[in-house]
């Protein structure tokens, strides 16, 4: 898998491994990478079969199956220990590594995610899947922003959403790919193990997100024995990128405590 190690270079520094939601990309870390840079060693990554790495996945491609390729990864750079940061599906790898290697993890930070699926995220992602099939790539890149961020930041952005759209058109990755990463996420389900996880969890949600209801990571909260929320009242469902000041204040005081 393509991979950037950042930050800083000792031996001994603490390692924070970031990793993105559905479009699996890097990029979608820039807005932390400088501040985080500055106090870690950092591990960005393309998820297998989108992006830099490319792959042709399996029919039954799981959440399991991703946290597997992450682990091969860090196993390769000889990280045996880090802080891991997970968006939304990246949540989920999230708490897959805390059941498949629990020593690894020192803390976790999962953005908007869950734990089994619920109603309103379906119906969304039937409609991502929907666009795909049956309009092409550009409508669903076109609708994305509207399930990402809020209206009043999308309507203040609008030269930037024209870059970024434009982006992830150029970069579309197989849309067999991500039907089967989608479909991952849709199966993803560890409702009854969520009480084996030891790790110090951050939840952060956002009262505004419209793809996944906060109340999944209040209920991850409640249910993880070292799990805290903290719920954001703006920025929908990306609010590492639409309110990345709170954002990384929330962040970068949860890894500074857990360092």
């Amino acid at each position: 898998m393509y991979y950037e190690l950042l930050g800083r270079r000792e031996p001994d520094a603490p390692t924070v491994v970031l990793s993105s939601g559905l479009g699996g990309s890097a990029r979608f870390w820039a807005p932390q990478l400088a501040l985080l840079n500055e106090q870690f060693r950092v591990l960005v990554y393309d998820h297998a079969g989108s992006g830099r790495s490319p792959a042709t996945l399996a029919d039954d491609y799981s959440i399991a199956d991703m946290a597997a390729e992450l682990l091969g990864l860090l196993d390769s750079l000889e990280i045996t220990q880090c802080h891991f940061v997970g968006h939304a599906l990246g949540g989920l790898v999230g708490l897959e590594l805390a059941l498949q290697r629990p020593a690894l993890l020192r803390s976790q930070v999962l953005v908007n995610a869950w734990s089994s699926p619920n109603p309103h995220s379906a119906r969304c992602f039937a409609v991502r899947k929907n666009l795909l099939n049956h309009s092409g790539p550009a409508a669903y890149v076109q609708a994305q922003a509207l399930f990402l961020y809020p209206a009043d930041w999308i309507a203040e952005h609008s030269a930037q959403l024209a870059e970024d759209d434009a982006h992830a058109l150029a970069h579309f990755p197989e849309p067999a790919n991500l039907l089967r990463r989608i479909a991952a996420l849709q199966a993803f389900d560890v409702e009854a193990r969520l009480g084996e996880i030891q790790a110090p969890t951050l939840l952060i949600a956002n009262r505004d997100d419209m793809l996944v209801p906060w109340q999944c990571s209040q209920h991850l909260a409640e249910q993880l024995p070292h799990g805290q929320l903290v719920l954001l009242e703006y920025g929908g469902h990306a609010s590492s990128v639409s309110d990345t000041a709170t954002f990384n204040r929330v962040l970068l005081d949860y890894l500074a405590a857990s360092a």
